[in-house]
């Protein structure tokens, strides 16, 4: 075995270790959207019937008391931090998706090479299944980060005119 041959089957096998935390990583955005995508309809349901409780003004009320009022600045940080989540997962899931997809692919092409169908097949199964459940997690919570910094950047603007800051 040559060297080169050698560095191949070492990256091969690394890339094969990997299979399986990604395939984790992917079920766990996949769960995590669709929490999200719970909590997200509640939230909606219950902004329209003007019942939900606002957590930036709570957020401000409660750092509020005892100093001054947090800036726009502060509570736009709080924005980032609570959207946070939802943006790391509508962006790195469709990267684990690729990945997911592209280990299987070199088995699958030996086993296409050996005329083992078979193998083929079940290796394929797992790369597609894999990518498009990450390609669905990210859809789901890019809508949900969309819609919902939206409604968190008006809940700001209002707060914000109620402390007298803004222009009507």
């Amino acid at each position: 075995m040559t060297v080169f041959a050698e560095i191949e089957t070492l990256l091969y096998a690394v890339s094969r270790v990997f299979l399986a935390p990604v395939m984790l990583l992917i079920a766990v955005a996949l769960g995590y959207a669709l929490v999200m995508l719970g909590a997200f309809s509640v939230e909606g349901w219950q902004r329209r019937r003007n019942t939900h409780p606002r957590a930036l003004f709570a957020h401000a009320r409660r750092a509020d008391a005892g100093r001054l009022p947090l800036a726009s600045d502060d509570l736009e940080l709080w924005i980032m931090r609570r959207l946070e989540w939802l943006r790391i997962v509508s962006r790195t899931a469709p990267m684990l998706g690729l990945i997911a997809t592209m280990i299987p692919m070199g088995p699958a092409l030996l086993a296409l090479g050996g005329n083992d169908a078979a193998a083929v097949g079940q290796n394929m199964v797992a790369a597609f299944s894999a990518v498009i459940l990450a390609l669905l997690a990210a859809s789901i919570c890019f809508f949900i980060l969309t819609i919902r910094r939206r409604w968190l950047l008006q809940d700001l603007r209002e707060l914000e005119r109620q402390r007298g800051g803004g222009q009507a």
